[in-house]
């Protein structure tokens, strides 16, 4: 009987411990962080770029409507995107040092204004001050296949990379040499 209630006993407090502790998780969320590098070889640890970026999705509408052409935007879901340059580049054409800044965007339907700023994170556009941006270049738009979900990657050129954004059949891509 000693053996039954000892028993007995730790299988209560087993189930109760567990129950109390239980974490609770939320479901994936519906623009996941998402983060493109150069190089994107993971081999290669000297990393020249990095930028973390919400992934908003179209579902059933239009680019337009989420970035509006004239208006400063996010460039992505949630937070503004973070940059982080490792070394001192040309962003754009224009002289950028190392560090970490927000990327925000003015889309337009022949080229896009794309900004650096210094106002680190920042949710969404909403208290943007054009006081704080470090530069702005542009970059033109051309078109490709649709793509559901925002996305940025960088492609190799030679002295550097085009960081090139993409989202519907619109893409914009910025130089950044080094």
């Amino acid at each position: 009987m000693k053996k039954f209630s000892i028993l007995t006993l730790f299988v209560a407090a087993l189930f109760f411990t567990t129950n109390a502790n239980a974490q609770k998780f939320s479901g994936m969320d519906n623009s996941p962080l998402d983060m493109a590098s150069f190089p994107s070889d993971y081999k290669i640890s000297e990393k020249v770029v990095r930028i973390t970026y919400g992934r908003p999705q179209l579902k059933g509408r239009s680019l337009s409507e989420l970035a509006p052409a004239g208006e400063v935007w996010r460039t992505g879901a949630n937070e503004a995107p973070e940059i982080t340059f490792y070394k001192d580049v040309t962003f754009g054409g224009k002289e950028v040092k190392a560090g970490t800044y927000a990327l925000l965007t003015i889309p337009g339907e022949k080229e896009w204004t794309v900004i650096l700023h210094n106002q680190l994170n920042q949710w969404g556009s909403y208290f943007y001050k054009e006081a704080s941006d470090v530069v702005r270049v542009t970059g033109a738009t051309s078109t490709g296949e649709s793509l559901e979900a925002f996305s940025i990657a960088f492609k190799d050129v030679d002295g550097g990379a085009h960081m090139v954004m993409g989202w519907d059949t619109t893409r914009v891509a910025v130089p950044v040499m080094w």
